[in-house]
């Protein structure tokens, strides 16, 4: 079987991640220890399709792309027209890196 690159780029973003070898008990946290994990985010290379991956299945615990649980049910509430967070996410990337202005929330 072959994989096209779409594929495993929307597929397997989970291996690229900087949490991959983390303890998972350190990502699903509350209170002060979510500011922790959340440094973890920070340069993750895939962050955005984390974020988007959240997004769309509507994670409700933990830190996903650098957002607590919370900053995430606000971002819903705010944007409660997005139907696709992974093509709106991207797209912002790409305007993004083209000098457009795109906001998500």
């Amino acid at each position: 079987m072959f994989l096209t690159e779409s594929f495993v780029d929307q597929s397997d973003w989970r291996v690229s991640a900087s949490c991959r070898d983390e303890d998972p008990d350190g990502l699903f946290v509350r209170g002060a220890e979510q500011r922790r994990a959340k440094v973890v985010c920070l340069g993750c290379p895939v962050r955005t399709e984390c974020l988007a991956e959240a997004l769309d299945n509507r994670m409700e615990f933990g830190v996903w792309g650098g957002m607590t649980e919370r900053e995430r049910r606000a971002l819903l509430r705010r944007r409660p027209d997005v139907a696709s967070w992974r093509e709106l996410l991207d797209a912002a990337r790409r305007s993004q890196g083209s000098g457009e202005d795109c906001r998500v929330g």
